[in-house]
């Protein structure tokens, strides 16, 4: 039996501060921070609202720009714009299986409202596993 070695592959990581909605509570500079070191992402950034034009098409020229292989997206409900991130990697020839989002606003800054800290960790553990299933 031969075995073939798996390459890792290319993950870009977009973190939502949604407004004030997540990036009131959580420290999205420590979470990018914390992101961009792990080894299989090759890009990760901040934009206040991903989920606009202009975030769109940051993600559609990163998947290009660094051949991104994964997308991440670390917003609000998967619920309101799944389909939008979904769509943008279609667009831009990426099969749109190869996503995964995060809901860091209701599961960590509005539970987490009084304790920044606590929601900071809860964002970046819930990121992690996110890159580990993509």
């Amino acid at each position: 039996m031969r075995f073939v070695r798996k390459r890792h592959p290319r993950i870009g990581v977009y973190l939502c501060h949604c407004g004030h909605n997540i990036a009131g509570v959580i420290d999205m500079k420590v979470v990018r921070e914390y992101v961009e070191k792990l080894p299989l992402v090759v890009v990760c950034r901040e934009h206040k609202y991903i989920c606009s034009d202009l975030g769109q098409s940051i993600i559609a020229r990163d998947i290009k720009e660094y051949n991104l292989e994964r997308v991440v997206v670390a917003s609000c409900s998967p619920r309101l714009h799944e389909i939008v991130f979904r769509e943008v990697l279609e667009l831009s020839d990426m099969n749109p299986n190869l996503f995964e989002m995060v809901n860091i606003r209701e599961q960590c800054s509005w539970v987490h409202s009084n304790d920044s800290e606590k929601a900071t960790e809860k964002a970046i553990d819930l990121i992690r596993a996110a890159i580990s299933r993509a």
